[in-house]
């Protein structure tokens, strides 16, 4: 995964546009889709308004951190990442200087892929512990995870009870 994300992970800003909360949920959802389907494809930031409101409160807000894993002697990943919300709970992963998306396989194997699809999905999971693991959506039960010697482990592999699955976003 360090390979893997270190080419995802350099620095820049990405800017984005909220949806507006009069649209109901799944229309809501396809135009999130579309629109970050549309971003992947251009390569254009899009642009950014004011906070969204009530059931859409997260979408919109992207979070620029750089995620640690305590294995080994502990992988700091240097690379930037940004961390969007697709819908409650679920979020999506964007390598800012490469401009991939983290994506993982039907066997349990990360990418970065180009276009944003369901398999750049995950399900982000505040652990006991106050790190996060992030399950696949579309394969559940399926983490993204590093070795000890910092390469990535294929999700069918590993659970969230093992620290490799285990990630402190940092600022």
């Amino acid at each position: 995964l360090p390979a893997l994300l270190l080419g995802l992970l350099w620095p820049g800003v990405v800017r984005c546009r909220s949806l507006p909360s009069h649209l109901p949920a799944g229309s809501r959802q396809r135009r999130w889709d579309a629109a970050l389907f549309a971003r992947s494809v251009a390569r254009l930031p899009a642009e950014r308004r004011d906070a969204a409101r009530d059931g859409d409160y997260l979408l919109g807000i992207k979070r620029l951190r750089r995620l640690y894993c305590n294995v080994g002697i502990g992988f700091p990943l240097q690379g930037l990442l940004e961390i969007s919300p697709v819908e409650r709970g679920v979020v999506s992963i964007f390598g800012v200087r490469s401009g991939l998306f983290v994506a993982m396989n039907s066997k349990g194997k990360l990418y970065g892929s180009t276009h944003f699809n369901d398999e750049c999905k995950f399900k982000e999971i505040l652990l006991p512990n106050n790190y996060n693991a992030y399950e696949s959506r579309i394969y559940p039960g399926m983490y993204i995870a590093l070795s000890k010697n910092g390469r990535t482990k294929k999700g069918n592999k590993v659970s969230p009870t093992m620290t490799v699955t285990h990630f402190l976003p940092r600022i």
